[in-house]
C-alpha cells in the first residue's frame, strides 16, 4: 500500500512562484522515476515533468527555463519549484512515481497523489 500526497499549491499572481511537494509513504523498499503532470479545466492532463533516480530531468516546452523537478530520494519526495508563473499554468497539479513494493522483485509500479490545486490569477 502506498500514497503520494501533494501539498503546496495555492492562488498566485502571474510571475510568482510556488513549490510544490509530493511525499511517498507505505511500504516503499525504491522508487525510480518520478513525476509531475497537470490538468486544466477541459482539457487533458499532460505531463510536465519527469526526473529519474539518477537525477536526470526532462520538461515540456511550455515549462522549461521556469519549472525545476527535484527529489529528495531518502525522503522519498519530488519537488517543483515553479518560477515566472502564467495563468496557462492555472491547472490541478499531480504527481506520480514509480514504486517497488517487493523485496523480491525488482517491479515498479506506478502510482499517482490525488492533486493539488495551483492557480494563477491577477
Amino acid at each position: 500500500q502506498v500514497q503520494l500526497v501533494e501539498s503546496g499549491g495555492g492562488l498566485v499572481q502571474p510571475g510568482g512562484s510556488l513549490r510544490l511537494s509530493c511525499a511517498a509513504s507505505g511500504r516503499i523498499l525504491g522508487i525510480n522515476d518520478m513525476g509531475w503532470y497537470r490538468q486544466a479545466p477541459g482539457k487533458e492532463r499532460e505531463l510536465v515533468a519527469t526526473i529519474t533516480s539518477g537525477g536526470i530531468t526532462n520538461y515540456i516546452d511550455s515549462v522549461k527555463g521556469r519549472f525545476t523537478i527535484s527529489r529528495d530520494s531518502a525522503k522519498n519526495t519530488v519537488y517543483l519549484q515553479m518560477n515566472s508563473l502564467k495563468p496557462e499554468d492555472t491547472a490541478v497539479y499531480y504527481c506520480n512515481a514509480a514504486v517497488r513494493t517487493s523485496a523480491i522483485v525488482l517491479y515498479f509500479k506506478t502510482y499517482w497523489g490525488q492533486g493539488t490545486q495551483v492557480t494563477v490569477s491577477s
